[in-house]
């Protein structure tokens, strides 16, 4: 897709990146690799501490640490892009790395005011993982934060990601801001929450049928649906969550908004319908 697309309603200097992997800290590492197995296809190999996890257009890292802890988003840019986010860091004085990742020849690192780690790189060539599930690709991450409004300006000014929606309360307080670096609705998202924590991770499937073949998949896994289906609101995507031994939320998602020229900031009331036009929402906020 040509860079205009990806950066269709957005400035100029805006951020073009794809989420490309997680790190997730795991409580017991090999059972959860072996659910990632299980669920999503994923082909693990292990490097020192590290279970480095494939599959068609989706990678995870695993590493033994506390549950339910994000470790790093990985998103994929261009060289050009990658120099380009390097200056636009250095201009703003905020601390940075340099240098490889496990899953990145050379990227640029930095963490945000709750310390979440943020990696911006140039992937190494994967080799084809072949599965019999159907196609899932690792598209956004979220988190939540007591400081959200910090989260949101960090990644808008330090980043150059776009606000695309907003939910807010009736005190006109800021529940979720959902942000974007490419055409597709949202790559990450930050909601309002009393501690600074990993919410979920989602993989974006082609069509309503997909939906209801990952569900087939894992009832014949014997892994409950914990939400969904349903559709959000922002976005208007179809959505279904499983949970990971640890805890973790993982959504499949289907139908998300591809946002055009003249798309304007959207605001949404703090409600069930919100996050659920289908039925009861999970108000995490």
């Amino acid at each position: 897709m040509s860079e205009n697309l990806h950066r269709a309603g957005r400035d100029k200097d805006a951020l073009v990146a794809n989420l490309h992997y997680l790190e997730l800290g795991c409580a017991e590492v090999e059972k959860s690799a072996q659910f990632y197995e299980r669920a999503l296809g994923y082909a693990f190999s292990k490097h020192g501490d590290a279970w480095i996890g494939r599959g068609p257009e989706r990678r995870l890292i695993l590493l033994p640490g506390d549950a339910r802890k994000l470790v790093s988003s990985g998103f994929a840019v261009a060289r050009d892009e990658l120099e380009h986010l390097r200056a636009r860091i250095r201009k703003t004085g905020w601390a940075a790395l340099n240098g490889p990742t496990r899953l990145f020849s050379d990227s640029v690192t930095v963490r945000d005011p709750d310390g979440n780690c943020y990696a911006f790189g140039m992937p190494e060539a994967d080799e084809k993982i072949a599965t019999a599930n159907p196609q899932a690709r690792m598209q956004h991450v979220v988190t939540s934060s007591p400081n959200p409004a910090a989260i949101v300006q960090f990644l808008v000014d330090i980043l150059g990601f776009t606000v695309t929606d907003v939910v807010v309360d009736d005190q006109r307080g800021m529940r979720v801001t959902f942000m974007r670096c490419s055409n597709e609705h949202h790559s990450a998202a930050v909601f309002r929450a009393a501690e600074s924590r990993f919410d979920h991770h989602s993989y974006e499937v082609a069509s309503w049928n997909d939906i209801r073949d990952w569900a087939d998949h894992m009832a014949k896994e014997h892994i409950p649906l914990q939400w969904g289906p349903g559709r959000h609101g922002p976005g208007h995507n179809l959505f279904m969550f499983v949970h990971d031994p640890d805890g973790n939320w993982i959504e499949f998602s289907a139908d998300l908004e591809i946002v055009g020229e003249g798309r304007p900031i959207g605001e949404w009331p703090h409600a069930h319908r919100t996050l659920n036009e289908w039925g009861l929402g999970r108000l995490r906020s």
